[in-house]
């Protein structure tokens, strides 16, 4: 699901919302999120997961086509962890479970 859908799918379930107000309160959640990852905080959403910040330390790597070693700097990586209940409802609903058999 994208973005759009994600707006479109919560607009049809609150008739009562204009679309693009929907879309005005989606994109204020996220840049919530996003700002508040930016200054370093986790933010929690019960029942849903976690989003939190994780730093990748400075190393030496490798240029995979010439086999040169080069220097990757420090990073900071996005770091997304579900929550019990989705964890649970996904589980139930046996999300993946064709493909194991495969």
């Amino acid at each position: 699901m994208i973005k759009s859908e994600l707006v479109l799918k919560i607009a049809e379930q609150n008739p009562h919302l204009y679309q693009r107000d929907v879309e005005t309160l989606v994109n204020a959640i996220l840049d919530t999120i996003t700002d508040a990852l930016a200054q370093g905080d986790r933010v929690e959403l019960r029942g849903f997961g976690a989003f939190s910040v994780k730093r990748r330390e400075a190393r030496r790597g490798r240029n995979p086509r010439t086999g040169e070693s080069v220097a990757v700097s420090e990073k900071a990586i996005p770091v997304f962890k579900t929550g019990k209940e989705m964890r649970l409802r996904l589980n139930g609903a046996g999300i993946g479970e064709e493909r194991a058999g495969a």
